[in-house]
């Protein structure tokens, strides 16, 4: 009888062995997406929860304008049932390109709101990839994310739904903050200098005056040494023409970002002081192609705009 027992309680225990996944398992299983920067991959996880493994390619503090595949990068590529890239020029690099062009996996947000309403991301006519730095944009990409993971998993595709919805509804609440915070600042020091041409959509968004909308006149309010790329070659002519822009409007706070370096705008600091007039760059840097690290105040797309819009406040309205 103990023998019978015995053989009965293995057999159960080896039954269930076999039938019970294994982490490694279900990881196995589980959709591999791939995203080009950080801003995407917390939009897609957000989206997709613990439903697939999401992997961010160009991570930490790396360009996005320049970035070249390194060993490893190809594997991913492999590897990943689906890939998300921003498009409209961002990720330029010749290696990176290769891999994304014409590939059936890959899905450019950029592509999808330039298809729906193209005059959204131009300005002055010049494609912008810089979407993510106006929230209500950024939340217009929420629906062709959640259709291109529920075609890839459809099991799932009612809780991509709504998770879809949760997001965008906090995409929407976080949107009224930013711009009731910045519009408190008084419209004559409502303007931002930074490295990079990373925050038209930004400055369009959240600086403007209404009226500045409809002429375009709100253009003035965000301005930069560098070109939507860092990489571009700023003259001497982008130097007195942006040291006249900060003398005229009094402009005393100019912005670094986490990325780039900073020789553009220390030049624009030492030409005003030859000027007689006295601008300091921000004690904290600003994040415009990249998120912070883990653990920072800026390691979420949610919590980077905050940080962005706490640091402008507080260096263009110090008194407030």
């Amino acid at each position: 009888m103990k023998i019978c027992s015995l053989y009965l309680s293995l057999l159960l225990l080896f039954s269930c062995g076999c039938t019970k996944k294994t982490a490694t398992e279900d990881l196995h299983d589980k959709k591999k997406i791939l995203c080009t920067i950080a801003m995407i991959s917390d939009l897609v996880q957000k989206i997709a929860e613990d439903n697939a493994v999401v992997v961010t390619l160009i991570q930490g503090q790396h360009d996005p304008h320049s970035y070249q595949l390194v060993k490893g990068d190809d594997e991913k590529f492999l590897n990943a049932d689906c890939i998300f890239y921003c498009g409209l020029g961002l990720e330029h690099g010749s290696s990176l390109t290769v891999q994304l062009h014409d590939n059936p996996k890959a899905h450019s947000l950029g592509a999808f709101l330039e298809k729906n309403n193209a005059a959204l991301i131009s300005i002055d006519q010049i494609t912008d990839p810089h979407i993510w730095m106006d929230v209500q944009l950024w939340s217009q990409t929420i629906p062709y994310i959640v259709d291109t993971l529920s075609a890839l998993d459809p099991q799932h595709a009612a809780q991509f739904q709504e998770n879809g919805k949760k997001v965008q509804r906090e995409l929407q609440e976080l949107d009224a903050t930013i711009r009731s915070t910045l519009q408190q600042i008084p419209k004559e020091k409502r303007y931002l200098v930074t490295t990079h041409d990373a925050f038209h959509y930004f400055g369009r968004s959240y600086l403007a005056e209404a009226n500045e909308l409809c002429d375009s006149s709100w253009r003035v309010r965000v301005q930069a040494p560098e070109g939507l790329a860092p990489e571009s070659q700023m003259s001497t002519a982008d130097i007195h023409k942006l040291v006249e822009h900060l003398i005229t409007n009094k402009i005393g706070a100019i912005f670094s970002e986490s990325n780039v370096s900073s020789d553009s705008i220390r030049k624009l600091v030492d030409a005003c002081s030859k000027r007689g007039f006295q601008v300091h760059i921000a004690k904290k840097p600003l994040f415009a192609d990249s998120m912070g690290a883990k653990s920072s105040e800026a390691d979420s797309y949610q919590k980077m705009m905050l940080y962005n819009t706490k640091i402008i406040r507080h260096e263009l309205c110090p008194e407030s």
